[in-house]
């Protein structure tokens, strides 16, 4: 049950200062990552609940990537929350110039369902490095996990510091009418833009990071079989459901089927079906809104590989189509599922062109050998990150920053950006007492504008 003190009971906490502490923070940290190592098989059975998650992807996928950055974070943290000098300008001297790390306040984390587990604790864990209090608002589709994170933070924390607010749109629309201090969305695009529009009114800072179509370039000097492999790695983990999973494939007309054979072959390895066309530990659409919505993307469109699906378990199988048009219904907006559409592009340019004319992607992958083919697309392309020569292994680190341009979201987390983003960075001039000299202050004579010209 949600009432208007949350807010304000949180805000009275992180005004007691404690919230500051760097050993209260690397303690909030600590509880977080015990919990997850003494609860690892009821996570994973929430997600297989939800999502029919084997216990394998859920740890490669959720469980795994969580505990390296917690191990980051709380290895660099100590240095990260020490004041940041700055070069301090002739004019200023004699004066200290740096940036004081501050925390924002009360925090509201909204995250989404396709990796329900992970994405809410991750920022959650930025939140807590940079010294915040935080509402955790996981999404309703993915209820089995949202009672293990609403558990989890019950048992680790006092409500007046973090909190998990369960429940649909209501509870969303009333989260978003509250004064937070930062609010941090995973999402769609469509709703990253209400979420914007809510915090416009409190003149709230938002990160979004929302989706978009993530293309493929598989460029003539790839090598194709390992292409064909790890696209396939990409495409169809979680059935497709990533914001970062490829979204269609550009290929010369001259590899197309090449490519088609091996990723079919791959297909068939990775995901291999029974007489009856399930496959084992396969994950499922997360609803059956979701699940028809991908059906009708399937309609008039020819499919060279997969396409079975059933409603009774929500699952459709890994699916590839060929024959793609630009203008196709599967091409307007971003799939989330297991569907991966072939596009003949037999130039460089050309697919420079075809991805330029879209809204910037969240990620975008090359398979090329070729070193200038390499400083061409990063060069002439805008996306939030990617890959070459393999796909989403760029949100697995800590080490860089994960966020999108443009329609696909904006600001970023992972590792020390989760501690920047979480935090107001303040700049001071520490300015000295003695001397004081005076071309500042009025009277102004004949001279000064010569000395401030030198100065400056």
């Amino acid at each position: 049950m949600i009432t208007t003190e949350i807010v304000t009971k949180q805000r009275e906490y992180f005004h007691s200062g404690c919230t500051r502490d760097l050993k209260y923070r690397l303690d909030a940290l600590r509880k977080i990552s015990t919990w997850v190592k003494e609860h690892e098989q009821v996570i994973l059975e929430a997600l297989k609940a939800d999502l029919n998650k084997s216990g394998t992807e859920g740890y490669l996928t959720e469980i795994g990537v969580l505990n390296e950055e917690i191990r980051y974070i709380s290895k660099h943290l100590k240095r990260w929350t020490q004041n940041r000098r700055a070069r301090t300008p002739l004019m200023l001297i004699p004066a200290k110039s740096y940036r004081v790390c501050d925390p924002y306040g009360v925090v509201l984390i909204m995250s989404p369902w396709n990796y329900p587990f992970l994405l809410s604790v991750e920022p959650l864990v930025g939140a807590i490095a940079a010294g915040n209090c935080a509402v955790v608002k996981p999404s309703a589709y993915s209820s089995h996990t949202s009672s293990v994170i609403a558990h989890m933070v019950s048992e680790c924390f006092p409500p007046e510091y973090i909190t998990v607010v369960e429940g649909g749109r209501a509870e969303n629309a009333w989260l978003l009418e509250q004064p937070f201090d930062y609010i941090f969305f995973t999402g769609s695009p469509s709703v990253g833009k209400k979420v914007m529009e809510a915090a416009s009114a409190n003149l709230t800072p938002v990160s979004l990071e929302l989706g978009g179509k993530s293309p493929v370039i598989v460029e003539k000097s790839a090598d194709v079989d390992l292409a064909a492999k790890r696209i396939v790695f990409g495409k169809f983990i979680n059935a497709g459901q990533t914001c970062v999973a490829p979204d269609y494939v550009l290929v010369p007309e001259s590899l197309q089927d090449q490519l088609q054979e091996r990723l079919i072959h791959w297909i068939d390895v990775c995901y291999p079906a029974d007489e009856h066309g399930f496959i084992a530990d396969y994950p499922r659409i997360v609803n059956e809104k979701h699940f028809d919505r991908l059906l009708g993307l399937l309609q008039n469109q020819k499919i060279i590989k997969g396409g079975q699906s059933s409603r009774q378990t929500l699952t459709i199988n890994p699916t590839l189509l060929t024959g793609v048009l630009p203008d196709d219904p599967v091409m307007q907006e971003e799939i989330f599922g297991p569907i991966l559409p072939l596009i003949t592009c037999n130039t460089l340019s050309q697919a420079v062109e075809f991805i330029r004319n879209r809204p910037k992607p969240l990620a975008l992958y090359l398979f090329t050998k070729d070193n200038s083919v390499k400083k061409r697309v990063f060069r002439e392309l805008s996306f939030g990150g990617g890959c070459v020569n393999d796909t989403l292994l760029h949100v697995a680190s800590s080490t860089f920053p994960f966020g999108g341009v443009g329609a696909s979201g904006m600001g970023a987390y992972h590792g020390k950006a989760s501690y920047d983003t979480f935090t107001h960075f303040k700049s001071i001039v520490d300015k000295g007492i003695w001397p004081d000299p005076s071309l500042r202050y009025r009277p102004y004579s004949g001279a000064t504008i010569k000395w401030l010209k030198k100065l400056f």
